[in-house]
């Protein structure tokens, strides 16, 4: 929990709005992008849009936080790197967290909802790709699982960055990179789960995409900081993905933390791990480039 400089204990509301604060400081301001405000399905979103991007191609992105943190404005600029590589639009849509008295499913029945509001503004499915990080791999996966369910075409592509794939904190990574990632420390995660799940089973499908069934869905790239703790999130999904017959790729960056990909424009890890994105969908959405094979 985070401190007041004097000394007292923040809420969760506070300690929240305070990380943030310091979370936008992590990425550089890409240069040639526009940043318009959206409401989509009933809520705030923010359109990226690279200068020159092709606009009939979009990033449909959900943002990590833990479901207490994080937002549009503290990822746009980590997004936009992406998207002006990619060269394409970018959607970043938001969700409630959980101190606003909103827990699981809620923040992945809003993102059914955004998803299903970008399909009808006329975007192809074959022309979308899914992308989250952390908090938002989990709510990207039970949302894309609700969509199938009710029929809804899948994007052409899925793009991962240290994805919460195990509500159950079960990977071995948790102990092995203990000394290594000292902020998502197991007992943590599990905090955080409980809070968000609220009574829900930890290896609910819905709720923990490790558990789901993917066969069908699209090709998938997931990236993960070799001394992150949640490493095997990613490790054991990829493995279970590929099983079901999915087009998985995962690349694992020595010595990197979660989500270190906010570092982009600060940090060349961070920049090659977004150039590895940005050239491996590209082809998925149909725009021209060839894929990296770096890992």
């Amino acid at each position: 929990m985070a401190h007041a400089q004097n000394g007292e204990q923040l809420s969760p509301k506070e300690a929240a709005a305070w990380n943030d604060a310091e979370w936008t400081k992590l990425t550089a301001e890409p240069g040639g992008v526009d940043f318009l405000e959206v409401e989509v399905a009933d809520r705030p979103a923010l359109w990226i849009v690279p200068k020159g991007a092709t606009h009939d191609r979009v990033i449909f992105y959900i943002h990590g936080g833990g479901f207490v943190g994080g937002s549009i404005y503290t990822h746009r600029k980590m997004i936009a790197h992406l998207a002006k590589a990619t060269g394409c639009r970018a959607l970043a849509i938001s969700y409630d967290y959980v101190h606003q008295g909103r827990h699981y499913p809620a923040q992945r029945n809003q993102a059914v909802d955004a998803f299903r509001w970008l399909l009808d503004q006329g975007i192809e499915p074959r022309h979308i790709a899914g992308a989250g990080d952390s908090a938002g791999v989990t709510i990207l996966f039970g949302a894309l699982l609700v969509s199938r369910d009710r029929g809804l075409p899948l994007p052409a592509a899925i793009i991962s960055i240290s994805g919460w794939y195990d509500l159950a904190a079960s990977g071995a990574s948790y102990q092995s990179n203990s000394q290594k990632d000292l902020f998502f420390q197991k007992g943590t995660v599990e905090w955080l789960a409980g809070m968000v799940l609220a009574g829900v089973d930890p290896r609910d499908p819905y709720a923990s995409p490790l558990y789901a069934d993917v066969a069908g869905f699209p090709p998938i790239f997931l990236q993960a900081g070799g001394n992150e703790t949640l490493l095997d999130d990613s490790r054991i999904f990829a493995e279970r993905a590929r099983t079901a017959g999915v087009d998985v790729r995962i690349d694992v960056f020595p010595q990197m933390l979660h989500s270190f990909q906010m570092m982009a424009g600060r940090a060349p890890e961070a920049d090659d791990a977004i150039g590895r994105f940005a050239a491996w969908v590209r082809p998925k959405l149909g725009l021209p480039g060839t894929e990296s094979n770096a890992s």
